[in-house]
């Protein structure tokens, strides 16, 4: 059942990092309600049966703006370990569940809070995308070729790196310590904290005096020829990583340029000659050809999948990396535990919203159900 099994999570709904961390929960083995807003989908998220941020959760409707809306949420914030909500400071107190209305019930949950800005600060109130908050954290500034402008990493880095992720180790940690105090507390996880705590080693590096503010000219960011991407004769890519001078030997080996007029790997004057040789050699071959040669090697080089072509990579069907449930190829739940070899039972898959008022409320042991249900704070799937 996963290493959080028994752990009782409500995630009130909202979109990208929120339903991203309560996801990982339940694919840990978390119990997690979601309660849905009734009202049209989100043209954003489409589908919710296609959505995949609420896999292995039950979805109970309720109408926050009723009068009597708070009632549901509170009731079952009252029977859990875990709140997690995602709006701007101050609405969740002002629709009647903010901390302090859930712990007069329950003092012992921990209340995870997912912005982007944070709780306090001169833009805590302002609109944001992942894209503003890795901006301001420093970590969109150094992802990019040199003379080029920065390159939007999708919304991996803010979203759901500095967002979710941190939102998790925070809930996690936040537990321990409730088990110890028996009070619960605020987890204020901020995307553009986690994003700038992302950047640690570049602070580090940049403190050494081994990484410059110039965008690509480090290590790292395609400054250095052998940390880089090249484009293949047939307009796929190779990723190349050959950081240690033991792979940069055998990088050059495969390719062919192991003869005394290569560069030296820190010869920094004739990184430029390096960059144009390697490219010239990649380019003589297709992808498929290129993976074939380093297919096992220790020269740090990898073909770049698209999201359809990973699920049929070797090593991640192997592993099962991707699988497939209901029909749609999915990641699967990460990391993996030794003491849950069978990997439990498959997940629900994603709800519509409401499919599960009435009997994840029953399951919880709620009271109060028809009430709620018959005027209107809280709906089923065809109402909802």
């Amino acid at each position: 059942m996963g290493p959080l099994s028994g752990l009782r999570v409500v995630e009130l709904a909202g979109i990208g990092p929120g339903p991203f961390a309560a996801m990982h929960l339940a694919d840990l083995g978390a119990d997690v309600v979601r309660v849905d807003r009734p009202g049209p989908v989100s043209p954003i998220t489409g589908d919710p049966r296609l959505n995949l941020l609420n896999r292995g959760k039950r979805s109970v409707a309720v109408d926050l703006k009723h009068p009597r809306g708070a009632e549901v949420v509170l009731a079952l914030a009252e029977r859990a370990d875990v709140l997690i909500e995602g709006f701007r400071p101050g609405v969740a107190e002002r629709l009647g569940v903010g901390p302090e209305h859930v712990w007069a019930r329950n003092p012992k949950l921990v209340y995870g809070r997912m912005t982007g800005w944070g709780q306090e600060g001169p833009l805590a109130h302002s609109a944001g995308h992942d894209i503003a908050y890795i901006a301001v954290a420093g970590a969109l500034h150094p992802i990019g070729r040199a003379g080029g402008p920065p390159q939007v990493p999708v919304n991996l880095v803010g979203d759901f790196g500095g967002g979710s992720l941190y939102l998790v180790v925070g809930v996690l940690a936040a537990l321990r310590q409730a088990e110890a105090t028996g009070r619960g507390q605020v987890v204020d996880a901020a995307i553009v904290d986690g994003a700038a705590h992302l950047t640690t080693m570049v602070h580090s590096l940049m403190a050494g005096g081994r990484w410059t503010p110039n965008r690509g000219a480090n290590l790292l960011d395609t400054g250095a020829p052998f940390y880089d991407v090249y484009e293949t004769s047939d307009g796929g890519h190779m990723a190349v990583g050959a950081l240690e001078p033991q792979f940069f030997t055998e990088l050059v080996r495969l390719l062919g340029l192991d003869r005394p007029d290569f560069p030296t790997q820190y010869e920094l004057d004739r990184w430029p000659e390096m960059r144009e040789r390697i490219a010239a050699v990649f380019a003589s071959r297709t992808r498929e050809e290129w993976t074939k040669v380093f297919s096992g090697t220790d020269a740090c080089v990898a073909p770049v999948l698209s999201v359809t072509e990973a699920p049929h990579d070797p090593h991640l069907v192997a592993r099962g990396t991707y699988e497939e449930r209901d029909g749609v190829v999915q990641p699967a739940a990460a990391p993996r535990f030794s003491g849950d070899a069978d990997g439990g039972p498959a997940p629900l898959p994603p709800p519509l919203p409401g499919e599960h008022t009435r009997s994840a409320l029953e399951a919880w042991g709620v009271d109060g159900i028809e009430s709620w249900i018959s005027d209107g704070a809280a709906k089923e799937a065809s109402d909802a």
